[in-house]
């Protein structure tokens, strides 16, 4: 027996509410920062996930590096490389 659509989106209100109160105070989206990606075109939205993308790259780069100082730039580099591609789990 299927679950009923009102369960459902139940169960989603409860994941985000949880999701939520695991958050601290700063870390929580606030109106003002939802109405600005509201209003950005899905183009910029893009654009600024890439720039993340590559920040988080240079961010783990540089945290091997200090992790690491004996590995030579190639290592470093494959390391990154390998953990991007492997998925979240890999990334922390």
């Amino acid at each position: 027996m299927g679950a009923r659509l009102s369960d459902v989106a139940t169960l989603a209100t409860h994941a985000k509410l949880a999701h939520v109160a695991s958050m601290l105070a700063d870390e929580q989206t606030s109106p003002e920062q939802i109405a600005a990606w509201r209003a950005m075109t899905g183009a910029r939205r893009l654009q600024l996930a890439e720039q993340l993308h590559w920040s988080a790259r240079t961010m783990k780069l540089a945290g091997l590096r200090h992790q690491h100082p004996d590995w030579p730039e190639p290592r470093l580099q494959e390391e990154v490389r390998r953990i991007f591609s492997s998925g979240p789990d890999l990334i922390g």
